[in-house]
């Protein structure tokens, strides 16, 4: 089956995965920030992390469209960032 014959995702779709596409990101920043701080009486660092793979569950058609409303940027090797409003 081509990506021609599957229909285009819903809207319903579209908001869930940019709402687990932000979630997923979250925690993963947050990961990074508690392992990098170093003990637990230093005032830690941002994390640097700006782009993630999406998360699994969510046809590539979903990412696509997401890219295309301008509200994720491809970043590369299927990994993306969140547009900066």
């Amino acid at each position: 089956m081509s990506t021609a014959d599957t229909p285009p995702p819903t809207a319903e779709e579209l908001k869930k995965a940019f709402k687990a596409f932000k979630k997923r990101l979250k925690v993963t920043r947050l990961d990074a920030e508690s392992s990098i701080a170093g003990g637990p009486l230093s005032g830690g660092r941002r994390s640097d992390i700006v782009a993630i793979s999406p998360p699994a569950g969510f046809p590539q058609a979903v990412w696509d469209a997401l890219v295309k409303q301008g509200k994720l940027k491809p970043a590369g090797r299927g990994v993306y960032e969140l547009v900066q409003e």
